[in-house]
This record gives structure tokens, C-alpha cells and sequence, in this order.
């Protein structure tokens, strides 16, 4: 009876030493720091969809981007994005008629600067798993915002609503909105990858140089106004711990 007693004693101080090594890993995991912002670079393509052009994936461009966010918590974040780019093409690969090109023909080549503001809400709470509970290391997320763009038209422009003939090098500068889906993978504590495809809806329908060929004037966000998409792989460095005691999101 003796020895089982002792028995019985051994395996319940084995039994709470288990359990007080637990709780304390538990705590020590949900005490490691988060970080409140990103900083890195993108490398992708952007693509531009017009009067010259109605392909996915048609005429791509190489685009490159500093990038910026601000952590709100697991689920959101706020990115400032600055990008460069250039968009290209042809009246003869369109693939439809325009009469005032049908002759002489066109090419545009213009330089893109964008510059956008976009919410980015994570469908999972992301982190390392070991700052927030529940976290992973990989969520997918969509992205609104808005944005400038710039413009710079290297070859001639023409407003035909207007019969306006404009000179070279014609720059403007226009509104978009920005939306999108992407992917982001946490490596390590600090390393962030995301994938992206971002469609920036812009308010001008001149990015390709050549406004309102069908003779339709166009106005506000979808009416005959030209647009562009960007695919972009980012790398982020994650910086500025908060407190572990007073900042945690939970």
C-alpha cells in the first residue's frame, strides 16, 4: 500500500510539472513581439487593357515598386505602393478597326508612375503563430484602395471626340482605383513573400495616347476609360516591434 502511495504521489508531481512547462511555453509564444510596419520591393509585369489592346495577359511590361505598409493587426494591414512601369503596343495587333488607323497605322509606348494607397484585409490571421494565437504563416487577402497615376505618352496623342490633335510627349496625370487578390507567406519572424494581381481602374481614357476613337466621349470610372493590371511578387521586412505587454492584439 505504501509503494502505491508513492507510486501514486510520483506520477502526480510528474503530472504538474508537464503542465507548468506547457502553460509556460504557451505564454512565452503569445509574448513574442509583433512588428507595427513593412518595408521591401516588388518585381512583376503590368498589362494595359484599352482601345489597343483586350488581352489578359497582352503586350506585358516589366514594373518595379518600393513598397510600404503598416501593420493594423493579424487580419489587416495598409500598404503605400510606388511603381514604374511602361505600357506598349499596336494598332496592328488590336484586333479590331478603327478607320482613322486603318491607313497610317499606330504606336504607343508610355511610361507609367503610380502611386496608390490600398486596405489589405487577410482572410486568416497572419504572423509566425507565435506572437497571436491562431495565426499562420501563409493567408490569402484582397486589396482596395486608391491612386495617381502618371502618365507620359511618347508618341503622338489625338482626342477624336474632339478633333484634337496634341503635341508629342503629352504627360497627364489621372486617378485609379486599385483591386485585387494576392497570397502572402510569413518566413521566419520577419521575411514576408506575397504574390499579387492588382487592376487599376483609371479615370482617362489617354494612357494609350489616342482618347475616345469611337467618337464616345468618356467619363467617371468604367465608361470608356482605360485600365491596367499588375502581377507583382513583393519582399517585405518587418520592423518596429510593439510592446509585448501593452500593444498585443488578441
Amino acid at each position: 500500500m505504501r509503494h502505491a502511495d508513492r507510486l501514486h504521489t510520483y506520477m502526480v508531481c510528474i503530472a504538474s510539472l508537464m503542465l507548468c512547462y506547457i502553460s509556460v511555453c504557451q505564454v512565452r509564444a503569445q509574448d513574442d513581439v509583433e512588428y507595427r510596419y513593412e518595408i521591401g520591393a516588388g518585381l512583376g509585369a503590368t498589362t494595359y487593357y484599352g482601345d489597343f489592346n483586350s488581352r489578359l495577359f497582352g503586350n506585358l511590361s516589366a514594373a518595379g515598386a518600393a513598397v510600404f505598409k503598416m501593420v493594423v493587426n493579424p487580419h489587416s494591414a495598409v500598404s503605400v505602393t510606388g511603381m514604374y512601369s511602361k505600357i506598349k503596343g499596336e494598332y496592328d495587333k488590336a484586333q479590331t478597326y478603327y478607320h482613322p488607323f486603318y491607313d497610317e497605322g499606330y504606336k504607343y509606348n508610355s511610361s507609367i508612375v503610380d502611386l496608390s494607397v490600398r486596405y489589405e484585409y487577410n482572410f486568416w490571421p497572419y504572423g509566425t503563430g507565435k506572437e497571436y494565437r491562431g495565426a499562420v504563416r501563409w493567408a490569402p487577402f484582397v486589396a482596395l484602395g486608391i491612386g495617381l497615376t502618371g502618365v507620359k505618352c511618347q508618341e503622338r496623342t489625338v482626342d477624336y471626340a474632339t478633333s484634337e490633335r496634341m503635341t508629342s510627349s503629352e504627360s497627364l496625370v489621372t486617378a485609379n482605383i486599385p483591386l485585387g487578390i494576392g497570397v502572402k507567406y510569413r518566413y521566419g519572424d520577419r521575411m514576408n513573400f506575397a504574390l499579387q494581381w492588382m487592376m487599376h481602374f483609371s479615370l482617362s481614357d489617354q494612357l494609350d495616347g489616342v482618347k475616345d476613337p469611337y467618337y464616345v466621349k468618356s467619363n467617371g470610372l468604367f465608361k470608356n476609360t482605360d485600365c491596367y493590371s499588375v502581377l507583382m511578387f513583393t519582399l517585405t521586412y518587418s520592423f518596429s516591434a510593439k510592446c509585448p505587454t501593452c500593444m498585443k492584439d488578441r
